[in-house]
């Protein structure tokens, strides 16, 4: 009796760990995919900010171009 007892209560032992460890390892690969989400959401971000700043750059050269080649005129100020 004793036996059976200690043999029930190893193989219940035995199905905790091994269900402890496989509800483990899915919210390890679930934090894994969340970490992977965030980090392609952030590279996502990134490449928008430096299209925004490259396209302000190419702006802002334009801009200077522009003034550059204008012409200036004496007469302006009469």
């Amino acid at each position: 009796m004793t036996s059976t007892l200690r043999n029930i209560l190893i193989v219940g032992a035995a199905l905790a760990a091994v269900s402890v460890a496989a509800c483990n390892k899915g919210a390890a690969n679930t934090a894994d995919n969340s970490a992977a989400a965030a980090a392609s959401d952030a590279n996502a971000a990134m490449a928008a900010t430096n299209s925004a700043d490259n396209s302000a750059m190419a702006a802002n050269a334009a801009s200077n171009d522009a003034a550059a080649t204008a012409p200036m005129s004496s007469n302006a100020a009469q």
